[in-house]
């Protein structure tokens, strides 16, 4: 079992960070170059994430129970099959859930096209001390809105600098926010795609229109390459996962989580009363 690279605090996190210049087709989302060693020992090496994940949660929520503002939001995106539920069950579980909301932004509904494309991403941010998971966002709006060309191009085209404004607006109120692309391969999602079919129990996750989707996989890798390119700020950078081992891509997304509240380093509010007098008070029950 090797033990694969010694990655300090904060280093997965600018590994993975989608910089100026960057090609997503040149990133392989079948590598594993970052893992702590095999699939094993890499899948021990979360466990002890999530428990420190877990805890720092804790702190954050009890931050704003003392009045802080301070939250995290956890934006989730990636072909169908990717993982994206599957990232959310096994990484964000591990949170205590009376502080975490999941949201899925599905196709938007007769209200919701009554707004601006932001009105219902602005409606699910988190509240202070929460964690907030977007499963699809508004980058719905610069991906199956242009690859299917619900709207005119210069309409689409002038949302990338309104989501960069809107995300810096989101930060500058004190939530913190991960940007995560899960990077799966075309040869992956078949696989995913036949699993599906072969299992009962996963008929449910089976949709046929996936097919169709998929005989557009190079608009999209185009749209997608646009959107990290164009929405990949100081404020909000965003983070290519390769996804094509689920293992691996848990570890990367927990680290990810992991260094952002170290990085907020929430802390427990001070007691409102005297502990001294209330340990006394404690002791003289009957």
């Amino acid at each position: 079992m090797g033990d694969g690279p010694n990655l300090g605090p904060g280093k997965v996190a600018e590994a993975l960070e989608f910089r100026p210049g960057a090609v997503l087709d040149e990133i392989d989302p079948h590598g594993t170059a970052l893992a702590p060693g095999d699939h094993g020992h890499t899948e021990a090496a979360t466990a002890g994430l999530e428990a420190e994940l877990a805890e720092l949660q804790v702190r954050l929520y009890a931050e704003a129970v003392g009045g802080g503002h301070r939250s995290l939001l956890l934006l989730l995106q990636g072909m169908d099959t990717s993982g994206k539920d599957g990232t959310v069950r096994r990484v964000v579980g591990a949170m205590n859930p009376a502080g975490v909301t999941v949201t899925p932004f599905r196709k938007p509904t007769a209200e919701e096209l009554q707004h601006d494309f932001l009105w219902r991403i602005d409606r699910a941010l988190p509240r202070p001390g929460n964690v907030a998971v977007f499963n699809r966002s508004q980058y719905e709006d610069v991906l199956v809105v242009r690859v299917h060309q619900l709207v005119a191009e210069s309409e689409w085209r002038t949302r990338y600098d309104r989501i960069n404004e809107f995300e810096r607006r989101v930060v500058d109120s004190g939530c913190h926010i991960v940007k995560v692309f899960l990077h799966i391969s075309k040869d992956e999602q078949k696989r995913r795609l036949g699993d599906r079919l072969e299992d009962p129990a996963k008929y449910w996750k089976y949709n046929v229109g996936d097919l169709a989707e998929r005989e557009l996989w190079a608009d999209y890798q185009a749209a997608y390459q646009d959107a990290l390119t164009l929405c990949s700020t100081a404020a909000a950078p965003w983070y290519v996962v390769p996804a094509d081992h689920k293992w691996y891509r848990d570890w990367l997304v927990a680290n990810l989580l992991v260094d952002a509240l170290r990085d907020l380093n929430p802390t427990y509010p001070p007691p409102g009363f005297d502990v001294a007098e209330q340990r006394r008070l404690v002791a003289a029950l009957d």
